[in-house]
């Protein structure tokens, strides 16, 4: 069975714009190529009771949920602390956690602000961190990352050992010059025909000229073979020149 994914990027400065985040786009590439079906991108505030309530829902609708940012040593960063409340367990400093940090920075250096990042909720297995050492950590199937994408991407290594990767989704993609509304009807038939695969109409206009690309996505080769042909021929019926890659 194919598996399914949503991220939740947590974090006031992606909501103001002052911060763009490139984390989901990220994300969402590396769960295609595993087979993963992301089913839900969504950015919420640094605010206790959201970060709660949409964790337990992730958690029990998709089998990976996927967080970035509010694990640092700011006042802000409550992530973690709303995770170990989501899940119904303690938070606390974690030995190994500790040991990290203290080899990371030295005791001198060990501030009881970098010392929140060691508190991790109890029962969770921690996601290592080879850029700034402070680790993420994975509880059931939610897995917490840093928000810097540098950091987060280097996490990214060590989350894939713990994902069952499916067959991997392919895409093949119809691009024509014909206006949307032209294929609309079409389009709509052949999707009946293959439901198994996702088929989406993205217009476009470049270069002084518009069209729209057809994009087929699904893990059976022979069925997207065949409906990009199908539509193929559409087009060409209606007199249009096809490009497919």
């Amino acid at each position: 069975m194919t598996q399914t994914a949503a991220i939740l990027i947590i974090g006031n400065e992606i909501l103001s714009g002052r911060t763009q985040d490139t984390n989901a786009n990220f994300i969402a590439l590396q769960l295609e190529e595993l087979g993963i079906t992301l089913k839900e991108i969504r950015v919420i505030p640094d605010i206790h009771e959201t970060i709660i309530a949409t964790a337990q829902q992730f958690h029990k609708g998709y089998d990976y949920v996927f967080t970035t940012g509010g694990i640092g040593p700011t006042h802000d960063d409550i992530t973690a602390e709303c995770i170990a409340k989501a899940f119904a367990v303690k938070l606390e400093q974690n030995a190994r956690a500790y040991e990290i940090l203290l080899a990371h920075y030295g005791a001198e250096n060990l501030t009881d602000a970098r010392l929140k990042m060691a508190q991790i909720p109890v029962g969770a297995a921690l996601i290592h961190n080879p850029v700034s050492a402070a680790p993420g950590f994975k509880i059931e199937n939610v897995f917490v990352m840093a928000g810097v994408p540098k950091i987060m991407q280097a996490m990214w290594e060590h989350v894939k050992t713990f994902l069952a990767a499916g067959e991997p989704i392919i895409s093949v993609t119809v691009s024509c010059g014909l206006p949307e509304s032209a294929m609309a009807e079409q389009l709509g038939v052949i999707q009946e025909r293959y439901p198994a695969l996702s088929i989406g109409s993205y217009p476009y206009f470049r270069m002084g000229a518009g069209g729209v690309s057809f994009v087929i996505r699904g893990t059976d080769k022979a069925a997207i073979d065949k409906a990009a042909q199908e539509i193929v021929a559409a087009v060409q019926k209606m007199g249009s020149a096809v490009s497919l890659f």
